[in-house]
């Protein structure tokens, strides 16, 4: 579950090293699981392995001279010269005793599959002159690819596009994942991604510390909250939604149902009168408490056993949605802002940033997407292509003081301590009006439960992703909520939990 920046995985690799396991070992290893990986893709036919002046190619030299020994009909084509090759890259290509063709899109031909094992994971700069042509024309040959590490072009650390890159079908990559095999745009390069074991101790991750994870049950798996035989709704949380007035008011009725699925003992939905009886008639088990003003509200936060609270979707932008902001986190209340709870601070976010710290350590989490984020954080907007959305979010979040859920294909979720997690796992359907106030719902919901604030985020991204992909395509928002008790049980069923 652990990912590692480009930096963190040769640091990896010097540690093994440094421990024995000498570097050339550790690329016989990586070349044997490339050709492994390869021989499943295609059963035959000739194979073209694509190879660049560094490990990377040399990773590229065992495969193909691994799947030769096998009896598969293979070629390479070298970026460089054979001679100028080092240390063991030049040991690798040693190991492959035919001719290479010339660096020359004309030399692709028509293979059965290609093996891109042109840059990997290390690429920094753009790519341009016979390394672009090349790349272009492997995309333009149709032949599935299977990419070494990352396919060539993808920044490992970003997940950037430099210039162009390849599209791979499958990607064998070592050790853990990098960064670029969760994020956009290099996720949609990656294809398929296995992780090979080439030797490396996890041992050496106590040493390097890696503060990024894959967002999967495993990297949460101690804080997901589950109810005990003496428990009752009281123990399991009371988490309080403020709704909008008349004119919008289902956004907050979606985010209360998400609460209530994700465990919540019981939700509230604070509404101002004139949506009183829109919001009493279409709720059942959620109820209802007229809240019109910051008083009111105040007196509301002043009972203790209400211990969640959600404030934005549909709550309407302006100073009444700011004051009820600013009293909660006066009041020290775990608390989810939401769409119109962050378009209220725009052109003012230090406002909101001084408050959170105000409440010292609070459990606070801001839900932004793409187009809510610049409006807190317009200085860390995507405009430079080698800025992730994992740096852009944890530089948010250190700033903000809260953790920050930035939302997209790749949801990422930081905390003011530097931890982050990437989820993978969200189906294209849930991108649809409404499932961002259910998922602000659920991870209020599990901050009821007493879920710490950055894990109560990262198990609502992935169990929202998972309610949507069991939902299936033709999803909406409404479906979120009635297919988490199937994500639930799975995870109970993952968990070991007796129901």
């Amino acid at each position: 579950m652990e990912v590692l920046t480009t930096t963190e995985m040769e640091r990896a690799d010097r540690l093994a090293i440094a421990a024995g396991t000498p570097g050339f070992s550790l690329m016989l290893s990586a070349g044997q699981a490339v050709a492994s990986v390869a021989m499943d893709l295609v059963e035959e036919g000739p194979i073209l392995v694509i190879a660049g002046p560094g490990n990377n190619g040399g990773d590229g030299f065992v495969a193909a001279a691994e799947l030769a020994a096998r009896g598969r009909d293979v070629s390479v084509i070298l970026l460089c010269e054979r001679d100028s090759l080092q240390r063991d890259a030049a040991s690798a290509a040693r190991g492959w005793k035919y001719p290479v063709l010339p660096f020359n899109p004309q030399a692709i031909g028509k293979p059965a599959l290609i093996i891109d094992a042109l840059f990997g994971a290390g690429l920094d700069r753009p790519v341009k002159g016979e390394p672009l042509d090349m790349i272009e024309a492997i995309n333009a040959n149709g032949a599935p690819v299977l990419a070494v590490d990352l396919p060539s072009g993808i920044n490992g650390t970003t997940g950037a596009v430099m210039g162009t890159a390849v599209k791979a079908l499958e990607t064998v990559t070592f050790f853990r994942r990098k960064p670029a095999h969760l994020l956009l745009p290099g996720r949609r390069h990656c294809g398929r991604v296995r992780v090979a074991d080439i030797g490396i101790d996890a041992a050496v991750l106590a040493e390097i510390g890696p503060r990024t994870f894959e967002n999967v049950p495993s990297s949460w798996k101690g804080f997901y909250p589950v109810p005990t035989i003496d428990g009752h709704k009281y123990s399991r949380g009371h988490v309080v939604v403020v709704s909008g007035g008349i004119a919008a008011t289902g956004a907050a009725r979606l985010s209360a149902r998400g609460a209530l699925r994700a465990g919540a003992g019981l939700v509230t939905l604070a509404s101002p009168r004139d949506a009183l009886a829109v919001n009493a008639s279409a709720l059942t088990a959620v109820m209802v408490s007229q809240i019109d003003t910051v008083v009111e509200f105040a007196e509301l936060l002043n009972e203790k056993r209400l211990n969640g609270y959600v404030i934005g979707p549909g709550a309407g932008v302006g100073e009444r949605t700011r004051d009820f902001v600013l009293t909660a986190l006066a009041a020290k209340r775990s608390i989810v802002l939401d769409a119109d709870a962050l378009t209220s601070f725009a052109g003012r976010p230090e406002q909101l940033f001084e408050a959170i710290k105000r409440a010292h350590d609070p459990q606070v989490v801001l839900t932004p997407h793409e187009g809510e984020f610049p409006r807190l954080f317009s200085d860390l907007s995507n405009k430079y292509p080698l800025r992730s959305k994992l740096e852009r979010v944890r530089d948010a979040a250190e700033r903000s003081g809260a953790v920050v859920l930035l939302k997209g294909p790749d949801t990422t979720v930081a905390s003011p301590d530097g931890r982050a997690t990437i989820a993978a796992n969200a189906p294209p359907w849930l991108a649809t009006a409404g499932a961002g106030d259910v998922l602000s719902g659920m991870i209020a919901g599990l901050l009821g439960q007493g879920v710490p604030a950055f894990e109560a985020a990262s198990i609502a991204v992935w169990m929202h992703g998972e309610a949507a992909r069991e939902a299936g395509p033709g999803l909406i928002a409404e479906d979120l909520p009635e297919t988490l008790p199937a994500v639930t049980r799975r995870l109970y069923d993952e968990f070991g939990v007796a129901y």
